[in-house]
């Protein structure tokens, strides 16, 4: 017959394991009602504004944000070794090849991919494009016609020696620069030789090659450039402040790149991420984030706010109909460090 201290012991024992339990079923919980979320750095208010809170209100999931550069964030999954921090990766489409690459990313399927353009569920990513960004040419309106603007051989011209900028191979806007060069002058956009070449010859009249749009707005509104190859939405608080600033689309050799909404493998709560992408490609949100982000949104049933329509036109809406074209992520991930090395000695050190 067992002692009562025996019988004791094992109540204890009942009692601890149950506690346990319940500790573990609480984490889970707490787990599925909060996403975390990697993001970029910047207009992060905003994004909060625009869809973060909107989406807690809805769903009553938390969100929880976690900011910092593309690389860094990709080498942040690296490390975690398929148990990561974040639910939800918002990242560029040549990082977002670059993680494919290594197998960080699971398939994302939501039922509003259906309601987006092609372009931005084209099969080469395992996530969506919730934004899309348009290369093109800044320019102070003053010195320069649209149609001058549009021509890529304003870069090659002595009279604007000094006075145009250009992108570095580092930032989104130089990628797509290459290739419209490319395509331009050469033998599509991945004619590597042809454009580097090219780009070579316009160094000279280069002042600078930029890595931030900082960089790039100081230098059109102190009138010390009167043009530079960059993404729109440079443009779009220059024209709406009444700047003599326009943005235009280069005649030929048009191409955008994306920011992708992708779910790492071994997310702790893949449900609510799903739902947050989900709600992130909502026309709500899209146009939303439109208004208060200043994101181009890949759901053509999205609201294109008036500042943005004045810089872009219709291209905002349906880039494709504009004539611009994404690139290979196929045909850039393996190149990537020769073509940065060869950009870096070929024309940024001309």
């Amino acid at each position: 017959m067992p002692t009562r201290r025996a019988v004791l012991a094992a109540a204890l024992t009942v009692l601890a394991a149950a506690g346990c339990s319940g500790s573990g079923s609480g984490e889970q919980q707490a787990d599925q009602q909060t996403v975390v979320v990697s993001t970029f750095p910047f207009g992060v208010k905003e994004f909060e504004q625009a869809v973060v809170t909107p989406f807690t209100k809805k769903t009553g999931i938390k969100v929880e944000l976690d900011t910092g550069s593309n690389a860094d964030r990709l080498s942040k999954l690296k490390l975690a070794k398929g148990e990561p921090e974040a639910d939800v990766v918002l990242i560029s489409d040549y990082f977002a090849a670059l993680g494919q690459k290594e197998g960080l990313f699971q398939k994302v399927d939501v039922p509003n991919m259906k309601q987006l353009a092609p372009f931005a569920t084209e099969g080469a990513y395992d996530g969506p494009a919730y934004t899309h960004q348009l290369n093109g040419v800044i320019y102070n309106t003053t010195k320069l016609s649209q149609e001058q603007a549009a021509d890529w051989g304003l870069f090659a011209n002595a009279a604007n020696k000094g006075k145009v900028a250009l992108p570095d191979i580092s930032v989104t806007a130089g990628q797509l620069m290459i290739s419209g060069v490319g395509e331009a002058y050469g033998k599509g956009p991945y004619d590597i030789d042809t454009s580097l070449k090219t780009l070579a010859g316009w160094a000279p009249n280069v002042l600078q090659f930029y890595t931030s749009t900082t960089e790039v707005t100081n230098l059109l509104t102190q009138g010390e450039i009167v043009a530079a190859d960059a993404l729109s939405g440079f443009a779009t608080q220059l024209v709406t402040s009444g700047e003599p600033i326009a943005w235009t689309a280069p005649a030929e050799g048009r191409y955008m790149a994306t920011n992708r909404a992708m779910i790492p493998k071994g997310a702790r709560n893949p449900q609510g991420a799903a739902k947050f992408i989900d709600y992130m490609l909502s026309a709500e949100a899209q146009s939303a984030t439109a208004k208060i982000v200043g994101d181009l949104p890949t759901n053509p049933k999205a609201e294109i706010p008036a500042d943005i329509a004045k810089v872009t036109g219709e291209a905002a809406k349906d880039p494709v109909a504009a004539g611009f074209k994404t690139l290979d992520p196929a045909q850039l991930v393996g190149t990537r460090d020769t073509w940065v090395d060869r950009f870096t000695r070929e024309v940024a050190g001309k």
